[in-house]
């Protein structure tokens, strides 16, 4: 990296400002974001979330952070139970489905795994003894039904991360007749057992934990009582994290995260998605008809933060603009010219690479609060001098800005794969009625075939032809290519 870097700022949602990141330890970062209750395939809400936090791993790591990132599964609850019952089958065989699945969509996605991804079901004695701890200082207490509940009265900063004031939170609220909580807003940290449902034995009875306790303690294990991040989609905002924050801070009496980083929501067609909207796409439904890396290039071309939405067209608009950097690959490979894992690996040229003036730019955006919009911008000014350096035939200058565009596109996972594999993949079941790449070769044999005897109209039928089926023709000096429209 460039010895003059900016210092990395990060919109922080508790201060609500962007701030300097300054790690607890030098050079390292423990981060740790809200996985999945795994008891569905996920979906494109899960995908933003994923991919959005894998970015920021990728840029930790290339600035020269040593990250340590934990995101945790849920595979305890009232949907898990409650699926696995409908379904007939064990909540173990449920869960270890869907955490297959789960990883399949993410690698497809281009995502690293997290270092860690510890299990509700596997630190039932780490949340009973923080239940404990919050019980003994009166912050939590056993209610009449066998419940244990928080008392978000006895924490006087209840509120601060979704700028929630209790007090108006409370006359606001609908009184509960004959409840067994002292305050309607109190949470539960332990579920008395129920007939039929898994349960675990406690101080309080037999039971199973609530949802909010399960991060706390998890990432208080796998990280400390303090930690650099703590991340998950808006939606986790409140009440989710404002109760992880309450029950953790009371347990330890440190500061529970420094900072918190939340992914804005996707929205589909302009709503909420829902499944009773019948708006609501798993990522693999959606995988059927667009290339994963088309699906990253979607979500990391706005901002973590905004609100998005999806739509076919989106993700068409997404494809072309992926196309474009890879078309500008493939125009630099008819030079003969390349640029491989080894040459983006190589220390000196990643030098090179971020002190040039793309790089800089490039740096500049990424450490701007992860502005991947921004650092897309350099990507896409990099491939039209790639194009203009090819038409150049300016082999010297397409070899310094291919290197560039790949390495700067390596950083976010993007560009990696060969631009023919790319430009030609067939996507989810395509294949089965459209054309295959000899049916397409062998029509561009016979379109040269045509143009070489002169019959131009025959040549000029089967460029349309194959248009109409999603394949475009490129003609240059090093002869015809193809690719599909996404």
């Amino acid at each position: 990296m460039t010895n003059d870097m900016p210092a990395l700022y990060i919109y922080d949602s508790l201060t609500t400002q962007k701030r300097q990141f300054t790690p607890i330890e030098t050079g390292k970062v423990s981060m740790y974001v809200c996985g999945m209750t795994v008891y569905d395939y996920c979906h494109i809400g899960h995908a933003r979330v994923m991919v959005a936090f894998d970015m920021m791993v990728r840029w930790f790591q290339q600035i020269g952070y040593d990250v340590t990132y934990i995101r945790n599964i849920t595979d305890i609850d009232d949907k898990i139970i409650a699926r696995a019952a409908e379904n007939g089958e064990s909540i173990g065989e449920l869960t270890n489905r869907f955490i297959t699945a789960m990883h399949e969509d993410a690698d497809a996605l281009g995502c690293m795994r997290p270092d860690v991804e510890p299990k509700a079901t596997e630190h039932i004695p780490q949340m009973q003894d923080m239940i404990e701890t919050l019980v003994a200082s009166n912050h939590a207490y056993a209610a009449e039904n066998g419940d244990v509940y928080y008392a978000v009265d006895s924490f006087a900063d209840y509120g601060k991360l979704s700028n929630r004031n209790l007090d108006d939170m409370q006359a606001g609220s609908r009184v509960e007749i004959d409840s067994v909580k002292r305050n309607p807003f109190d949470f539960v940290l332990w579920k008395a057992a129920k007939p039929n449902e898994p349960q675990w034995q406690s101080p309080w009875g037999n039971g199973r934990p609530g949802w909010h306790i399960e991060c706390s303690a998890m990432s208080i294990k796998c990280l400390g009582n303090t930690f650099d991040i703590h991340g998950g989609g808006h939606d986790l905002q409140f009440p989710h994290h404002e109760n992880e924050i309450a029950q953790s801070e009371a347990a330890t009496g440190c500061t529970y995260a420094n900072n918190w980083i939340h992914v804005g929501f996707i929205n589909v067609d302009g709503e909420k998605m829902s499944k009773s909207l019948g708006n609501f796409f798993t990522i693999r439904e959606v995988m059927q008809k667009f290339h994963p890396e088309t699906i990253r290039f979607f979500i990391l071309s706005s901002h973590y933060r905004s609100q998005v939405n999806f739509s076919d067209t989106a993700l068409h608009d997404a494809h072309a603009g992926l196309s474009r950097l890879y078309q500008a690959v493939k125009s630099a490979e008819q030079l003969g010219i390349t640029c491989d894992v080894a040459d983006i690996a190589n220390t000196a040229i990643q030098q090179e690479v971020y002190d040039s003036e793309a790089g800089k730019a490039f740096i500049q955006a990424m450490n701007d609060d992860f502005n991947t919009v921004a650092a897309m911008s350099v990507l896409f000014n990099l491939a039209r001098q790639i194009n203009k350096a090819v038409k150049e035939e300016n082999k010297a200058q397409v070899t310094i800005l291919l290197q560039q565009l790949k390495t700067l596109s390596a950083s976010l996972n993007l560009v990696q794969q060969s631009a023919q594999a790319f430009l030609q993949a067939v996507v989810g079941d395509e294949s089965q009625d459209g054309l295959t790449d000899s049916d397409i070769e062998a029509l561009i044999a016979e379109r040269q075939e045509a143009k070489a005897n002169k019959e131009f109209a025959r040549a000029d039928e089967i460029r349309e032809a194959l248009k109409e089926q999603g394949i475009v023709l490129e003609d240059s000096r090093q002869g015809t290519t193809w690719r599909r429209e996404g």
